[in-house]
């Protein structure tokens, strides 16, 4: 009995250990791009793409020091091309399934992504950003990681922030909707891009509410491109989806009815951190029945009277 709760108590902690690896998570794209390389980027890479699951914390990393951000975020020296500004747009519904599904909603969405990262000079793709119980939002953990990753304060001429975004900070700008992000760039414009540093802008969209809610995400991305396009502006832009904070709204019962839809919906296609997934638990389970059937096995020899050859015949 005492080897039957030794095997039972493993099991048990092993399927914690399980849960603990695969917790309930979603993972969203990041695209990366400029309107020319201005020779920022690391060891004069064009383009680039991460496969690899990355945290908000090592999603900063790489786009400051394989994207060339450093340089403009950190650096408190100007020998680097200028660049006028540097837009960190936060979207709220795209996720990575969604990029391999055939129809999706928001299609303007993927239509404008393509298009940037198809004419830009630089680009960097990170089709898998992991939101577990992220602490804040996710446009001020990049903040965060922007300033840590700096070792000091950031080297900017302004930060602006559109109000439905969560910085933290003081003496920055804060922008009430699209038109006050365009009058914010035309006025440095206006001066002749005379400024020597350059404009970190955090562009939050929002599911609805008072900003452009009528606009569709891709409708709302795609008005900014072309906006700074035609401005003249010299930019580096990040897209971020951040579909937690959108989740985290919903009642649980729905959140999980939501992710378990998002796993199922139109998933034809298993990349490969879906297969290694998917090998891991095969093993796993594959594991847990080769345990259960030596417990099995365990327990039936030891229901089994068998003489030895000490014991006395027993008389009649």
């Amino acid at each position: 009995m005492g080897v039957n709760m030794v095997f039972v108590l493993v099991v048990v902690f092993v399927a914690a250990q399980v849960s603990s690896v695969f917790p309930a998570s979603i993972t969203a794209p990041a695209f990366l791009w400029g309107s020319d390389d201005y020779g920022l980027s690391l060891h004069g890479v064009k383009e680039g793409i991460t496969y690899q699951t990355l945290s908000p914390h090592y999603l900063a990393k790489s786009v400051l020091f394989e994207g060339g951000w450093s340089n403009i975020v950190c650096s408190m020296e100007n020998h680097h091309p200028k660049v006028d500004i540097a837009l960190v747009f936060v979207g709220r519904k795209l996720q990575s399934s969604d990029l391999s599904k055939t129809k999706y909603k928001d299609q303007a969405l993927l239509d404008v992504l393509k298009l940037s990262l198809s004419h830009s000079n630089f680009s960097m793709a990170f089709p898998y950003v992991a939101f577990l119980e992220e602490k804040g939002k996710l446009d001020n953990s990049l903040f965060s990681e922007f300033i840590e990753n700096c070792g000091h304060k950031l080297e900017m001429n302004h930060v602006a922030y559109l109000e439905s975004c969560s910085i933290d900070g003081e003496n920055f700008k804060k922008l009430q909707d699209l038109q006050s992000f365009q009058d914010f760039v035309g006025t440095r414009m206006e001066n002749g891009g005379n400024e020597k540093k350059t404009d970190l802008v955090f562009f939050c969209n929002v599911d609805s509410g008072q900003l452009d809610h009528v606009k569709s995400e891709g409708e709302i991305l795609r008005e900014l491109v072309n906006f700074l396009d035609q401005s003249g502006a010299s930019y580096y832009m990040l897209y971020v989806s951040d579909p937690y904070t959108s989740l985290q709204c919903l009642p649980n019962l729905s959140r999980r009815r939501i992710l378990a839809d998002n796993t199922s919906e139109n998933s034809t296609t298993c990349d490969g951190v879906c297969q290694i997934k998917s090998s891991l638990l095969e093993g796993f389970f594959v594991g847990i029945v080769l345990l259960i059937i030596l417990i099995s096995g365990l327990c039936c020899m030891m229901g089994i009277d068998t003489p030895t050859k000490f014991e006395t015949p027993q008389e009649l």
